[in-house]
């Protein structure tokens, strides 16, 4: 006898309950249940979810009892985990958040800020971590493979040990995550002579939409030129990169550490001096001064790849008004300068920038600027004048010079805009405790917002430019979701601020690679459907 449709649905309904009452996060969580190890995963009611969630959230503020937390944490630690939790997800319709372990300036990478009711949970990468050195030969450059989940600092060690002669353009934190940083571009000490890191990407493996793990070859170089610097969490995951190193002259760097207070008169002429070095032939690529501005304090920190006897010769060429001398130089390995800049002494082991370290005491903003026009003496002046004497926590300035190499490459060979024309880029954090947002988090974002504010006729415009892996999602927030504007229309509001003229390229390689928008956060590359 023929069964109703109707009557079997009923039947199922009594008998097999589950059928119908599982939600898609434990659909998500049966489903990857049945292909890697149970001790990997994490949901939200497991004894170690909330160790795990916090083991690397460096912002308390994105870590509160209203924050949205993923229904599960993934634990990768082989590629085909991350292809299970792609499949997974895509299947039972749960997103994926996805973390390399370092820093996240607005925790997207697991957190949601939409209030969409849909689940998602966060791939976890951080115990995907190895680094694989290959010294090369003469006819062939030394390279590395470094998953995703590392941290500069590990990568840092694994060269510095295999070889004293080699390096990596990165930045100075070591806790920095190697994933976040080379998809948004990266910057750092070698800039001017290496370029960004991903300029040094030469390879890579990523899980697509459709739980595929690619290679440069296969994945083809739309995709490839997309994941180096435009935000690899839009493409797919990156579980790992080859990066070419950089092979040095001399085994020998030379660091030193000024910090001066400020005065209106002579500091800021020394400033109006420093910002136009990038441009200067003059200036040998092997040299960054970076500078670092709060309250009445300035601070300049400088790496060059030689010697401290040319240094010296070259400041006092250069920028005499430094007062720099033979002893502000320090004279040792590229290993050990990365540990001393990160670290601030010479007596901590260099082991200690395998650490990883999370803050979960003090709440911070960040915001970012690209100088292209010198702010001059008078600009410095009023700037300390009006935003970095008053009391009450001043406003963070780090700046980061640019031109030599950097500026030399074509302003769309990577999602990377910020090249030719640049003088330095500025990041602005403000720090508080101990509230997300109560008055002291009012206060401080208010002294930022006035720093930023006052900045905008001496930074570039039309658009003016901002770091990807700075991430600000201040930055076009009126336009998401506004009347009328589809997903690449209210994209271009932010995402022509991080890749200016790259942004189109970006979003049509996103509506190839993904074009059901399954990578998405709340400012990932929209597709653009062509």
């Amino acid at each position: 006898m023929a069964v109703s449709p109707v009557l079997l649905a009923l039947v199922l309904i009594v008998f097999f309950p589950t059928l119908t009452s599982c939600s898609p996060a434990d659909e998500f969580i049966q489903c990857l249940s049945e292909k890697i190890p149970s001790e990997l995963l994490y949901p939200q009611n497991s004894t170690g979810f909330m160790s795990v969630l916090s083991s690397s959230v460096q912002n308390p503020k994105f870590l509160t009892n209203t924050t949205a937390r993923p229904s599960c944490i993934v634990t990768a630690t082989a590629a085909p985990h991350v292809q299970d939790a792609v499949r997974c997800g895509r299947l039972h319709g749960v997103r994926l958040r996805v973390r390399s372990g370092g820093h996240d300036f607005e925790g997207l990478s697991y957190r949601s800020v939409r209030d969409d009711g849909q689940s998602f949970a966060v791939l976890d990468l951080a115990r995907l971590r190895a680094v694989s050195i290959s010294r090369g030969s003469w006819w062939e450059a030394a390279t590395a493979w470094v998953d995703s989940g590392a941290t500069l600092g590990e990568l840092y060690y694994a060269i510095g040990k295999a070889s004293p002669t080699l390096a990596f353009p990165g930045g100075a934190c070591p806790t920095v995550g190697v994933g976040g940083f080379l998809s948004g571009g990266g910057i750092g000490l070698m800039t001017r002579k290496y370029g960004i890191g991903t300029d040094s990407v030469v390879d890579a493996r990523v899980v697509n939409a459709d739980g595929e793990l690619l290679d440069r070859g296969s994945m083809g170089e739309d995709l490839f030129w997309a994941i180096r610097g435009g935000g690899g969490e839009s493409f797919g995951v990156v579980v790992s990169w080859r990066l070419k190193l950089s092979s040095m002259v001399s085994p020998t760097v030379t660091v030193f550490n000024i910090g001066k207070t400020f005065d209106e008169s002579s500091t800021a002429a020394v400033l109006a001096k420093w910002e136009t070095l990038a441009l200067d032939q003059s200036l040998p690529d092997e040299l960054t001064i970076r500078v670092a501005l709060q309250g009445k304090n300035v601070f300049f920190q400088a790496l060059f790849l030689g010697g401290c006897t040319r240094l010296e010769y070259t400041m006092r060429r250069l920028l005499p008004e430094l007062g720099m001398s033979s002893a502000d130089c320090r004279e040792m390995s590229w290993l050990r300068a990365m540990s001393f800049i990160s670290l601030g002494s010479m007596d901590t082991p260099v082991e200690a920038m395998l650490n990883r370290t999370n803050n979960l005491g003090t709440y911070v903003k960040n915001r970012s600027d690209y100088v292209r026009r010198a702010v001059g003496k008078a600009g410095w002046e009023s700037i300390s004048r009006e935003h970095l004497s008053p009391s009450g926590g001043a406003v963070l300035m780090i700046l980061e010079p640019h031109g030599g190499a950097v500026a030399r490459v074509s302003a769309d060979s990577t999602p990377y805009p910020h090249r030719a024309g640049v003088l330095y880029n500025v990041q602005y954090a403000v720090y508080w405790c101990c509230d997300a947002d109560g008055g002291a988090a009012a206060a401080a974002t208010g002294r930022l917002d006035g720093l930023y504010g006052f900045m905008e006729p001496m930074v570039s415009s039309n658009p003016r430019e901002a770091f990807a892996n700075y991430r600000d999602l201040d930055i076009g927030q009126n336009a998401v979701g506004a009347d009328g504007l589809t997903a690449y229309e209210s994209g271009r509001v932010w995402g022509e601020r991080y890749f200016m003229g790259n942004f189109r390229r970006l979003a049509a390689v996103k509506g190839k690679v993904d074009p059901g928008d399954y990578f998405r956060n709340e400012q990932s590359i929209p597709p653009l459907l062509q």
